[in-house]
């Protein structure tokens, strides 16, 4: 089935802001989200999108700021249609809190070079790849417009005013609890969510969450039944690192112009995207897409 790519919109409102994969209209007191099908990696837009991508997200965010409300206050307000919600409009505190549970990615790479104290927490020697952390972590980054975002620490996010002491425990306590209620979540749908990254806001002197929940753009979603400690985790993955692979196995981390995606990759990250909502609220199993691994895609689309 053909499903039209959405790539920018232009609606009759006030345009507040275009991001990476969403445009947001400014509604006065409130906010128009609408989710594209944009995608980007190594913080660049890719130049074509990805079908039905913005769909998924939208109506993954929906469904866990829904369930979420009660843990700790949000903003959204309604969902507008199948790729838009409105939301409450808040001052955005600039990090973005991200929370590890197992050992991968930057972490991993920092690990693996011989760094122990991940944000203050202290790592054993001897853990391996995508291995279960002792303690979950909490790594934040400073929140760049443009380029990449940069790790800082409770005191450096305090002395430059990010935030208040008080506003830093009351953040980080809503990230841990947060974070363990989504694992429970994907654990009971069979997925593994290794860590993800939240953004909060300022609203009437009040700390609500804002931008999005664990989607398939902002969070890692390992298939349980195919984890492995040791190994990479992208060939039943429905995240975004699928993406990242490919790019990297074509010779793109971020610098130049970026390459077409062909039809082949835009497919499988496409199954992805659907997936992480799919499978997440219950609706499907990881098994019923059919996942290819970039590997596999390669061979495929040489002809070998």
């Amino acid at each position: 089935m053909n499903h039209e790519i959405l790539m920018e919109t232009h609606l009759p409102l006030p345009l507040f802001k275009r991001g990476k994969v969403r445009d947001l209209y400014d509604l006065g007191d409130a906010l128009l989200i609408v989710s594209t099908d944009r995608i980007s990696a190594f913080d660049i837009v890719m130049p074509n999108g990805i079908p039905r991508k913005g769909e998924a997200l939208n109506d993954l965010s929906v469904h866990w700021f829904e369930r979420t409300r009660d843990l700790f206050p949000n903003h959204f307000v309604k969902r507008v249609d199948n790729r838009t919600m409105k939301v409450l409009k808040a001052g955005r505190i600039d990090v973005e809190w991200v929370a590890r549970g197992h050992l991968y990615g930057s972490a991993w790479r920092a690990y693996r070079e011989g760094r122990r104290i991940l944000s203050g927490v202290k790592l054993p020697n001897g853990l391996q790849l995508a291995e279960e952390l002792p303690e979950t972590v909490l790594t934040p980054t400073t929140k760049a417009e443009t380029g990449h975002d940069v790790e800082i620490t409770k005191d450096q996010a305090i002395g430059e005013n990010f935030v208040t002491a008080e506003e830093w425990r009351a953040l980080e306590e809503a990230t841990f609890k947060l974070f363990e209620f989504y694992k429970r979540e994907a654990a009971s749908r069979g997925i593994i969510i290794p860590d993800f990254k939240l953004e909060y806001g300022r609203r009437n002197g009040d700390l609500i969450q804002i931008d999005e929940p664990p989607t398939h753009d902002s969070a890692r979603f390992w298939a349980g039944k195919y984890y492995r400690v040791g190994a990479q985790q992208e060939a039943h993955a429905l995240d975004k690192e699928f993406l990242r692979e490919y790019l990297r196995r074509v010779g793109f981390t971020g610098e130049g112009k970026p390459p077409t995606l062909p039809p082949p990759v835009v497919d499988e990250i496409s199954k992805r995207c659907v997936g992480a909502y799919e499978v997440l609220t219950g609706k499907a199993k990881i098994e019923d897409f059919n996942l290819r691994t970039v590997d596999q895609l390669l061979v495929e689309m040489s002809g070998i």
